[in-house]
């Protein structure tokens, strides 16, 4: 009398079947979710862009409305307005160019200039950690 207390191969073949459809599916799911969730940080971003020009735009104003006030002469006041240029001609930038293509543009930065670009990103982590550790 054979023993039917074990599973048959074609049983643990259609068990592994749905095992492996169940975790695709579980796989698909979570792609999808990260998909979302990174649209909704770029549309987040996006959105941010705009106003953060029209910030950037109005410091560029009160830097120039407020350059004449400042100590130190016309050397000052020069490199204020210089300022004032920079900040204008940034917020250009961020009105005209989509966020890949300023993803992009930051890419191509830091493949040409790796030294001064990984400088930066010790100074930026630096500044985040202190930042994050005040209370």
């Amino acid at each position: 009398m054979p023993n039917t207390n074990f599973p048959t191969h074609d049983s643990l073949t259609d068990e592994a079947r749905a095992a492996k459809d169940q975790a695709m599916g579980q796989v698909a799911g979570a792609r999808e979710a990260v998909s979302d969730m990174a649209r909704t940080a770029a549309d987040t971003i996006e959105s941010g862009r705009t106003a953060a020009a029209d910030r950037l735009k109005d410091a560029a104003s009160v830097v120039r409305e407020r350059s004449a006030e400042l100590p130190g002469g016309e050397r000052v006041r020069d490199l204020a307005n210089a300022a004032a240029d920079r900040l204008t001609t940034t917020a250009d930038y961020m009105r005209t160019h989509n966020l890949n293509r300023m993803a992009s543009d930051v890419e191509a930065v830091v493949k040409n200039n790796p030294g001064p670009a990984l400088l930066v990103a010790a100074a930026f982590g630096f500044l985040l950690g202190r930042a994050m550790t005040r209370d």
